[in-house]
């Protein structure tokens, strides 16, 4: 597979708010928030290529108001770009996006992203009151409206959920004109079809499958483009999952494990049930073969090195502050990475190309 040397490297986060294990308390929604801002301007500081903000509706969850708090990181943070880890663009009015990202665009010195998806979680479709059985139809039509909102400063347009508009001006305008709008999934052949026709760069989850089971998925994604005519190079793939790294693999593993735990078994339950996750369940996704990035630095560059085989992608964003672990921790984690993990993977990434 033909490769881009170059691997971008990024951080996203949903501001999880879970119990300590030990004491039971939780930190405040206000306190995670100032940990998010902290951890972001870190990853700027060190390099790193985006950093993202997810959106969930839940007291559990610290950022609802994504644009928000991407504002507030602009303002402290100078390269890193930011984005969006999903926009749940089903139950979400587009020409508000529009300009909520093309105010932070503005702020950040052009550097804001949406990544739109249909949205794992659902609690926003009753909060804002849209029926779960119209999902698919209403990400279609918001979809289309977003990227109209995004090619011209004025727009007409008529759809079935929402009321039309008549030559209307849509302000402001984004620091160079659009957007990057990406199409986020979790692996759906339906939904990476549709960001191949559509010529829209790809950011596909994989937070429990073997990532050779999601190579199709991206080549289908790839051969859709070409046949819609649009070119390769324009068919970006990001791919996004939980890491954590340490000095020693073992050391990376006994740390991860209780705050991975305890991240699904505190927030699964919303959308399904409790899962709980064992040990040999983590060992086994945490193998040379599972979708989990946790080890030393060089497993983490292997790992990377390996999916890139699979997907040759050009963005790699990792979550790795959930289930309560410390900032402290979190700051380590981004450091090391920063050290020991990407200059290692643009290296391999130079090598293979040469």
């Amino acid at each position: 597979m033909t490769q881009s040397t170059n691997m971008e490297i990024g951080l996203f986060t949903f501001g999880d708010l879970t119990p300590d294990r030990q004491t039971g308390r939780t930190i405040s929604a206000g306190q995670r928030l100032q940990e998010v801002l902290a951890a972001a301007k870190l990853a700027d500081e060190a390099g790193f290529a985006v950093y993202g903000v997810g959106e969930h509706h839940r007291l559990d969850m610290a950022a609802s108001a994504t644009p928000v708090v991407l504002a507030a990181i602009a303002r402290e943070t100078q390269r890193i770009r930011l984005a969006s880890a999903v926009t749940i663009l089903s139950t979400a009015d587009p020409v508000k996006v529009f300009e909520d990202f093309a105010t932070v665009d503005l702020l950040s010195g052009g550097r804001a992203e949406i990544i739109a998806g249909r949205g794992i979680f659902t609690e926003s479709f009753p909060l804002f009151g849209y029926d779960l059985a119209d999902q698919d139809a209403l990400f279609a039509e918001n979809l289309d409206l977003l990227l109209k909102l995004n090619a011209s400063e004025r727009v007409t347009w008529q759809g079935r959920f929402r009321s039309a508009l008549n030559d209307a001006e849509i302000a402001p305008r984004p620091l160079r004109g659009s957007l990057p709008i990406w199409i986020g999934i979790g692996g759906t052949p339906a939904s990476a079809e549709r960001a191949g026709r559509l010529g829209l760069p790809l950011a596909m989850s994989n937070i429990s499958l073997p990532p050779a089971k999601l190579a199709p998925v991206v080549e289908l994604y790839r051969r859709t483009g070409a046949e819609a005519g649009h070119a390769a190079a324009d068919l970006t793939v990001a791919i996004t999952g939980h890491l954590h790294v340490a000095k020693d693999s073992q050391d990376a593993l006994d740390e991860f494990y209780p705050h991975y735990h305890d991240y699904f078994r505190t927030h699964s339950a919303h959308q399904y049930r409790v899962r709980e996750v064992s040990r040999a369940d983590f060992d086994f996704l945490a193998g040379p073969d599972g979708p989990l990035f946790v080890g030393s630095p060089q497993q983490i560059v292997d790992k990377i090195m390996r999916g890139r085989e699979l997907f040759g992608h050009q963005r790699f964003i990792a979550q790795n502050d959930i289930g309560g672990l410390p900032y402290a921790s979190v700051a380590r984690v981004i450091e090391l990475l920063a050290a020991e993990v990407m200059p290692k993977v643009r290296a391999a990434g130079a090598n293979s190309a040469s």
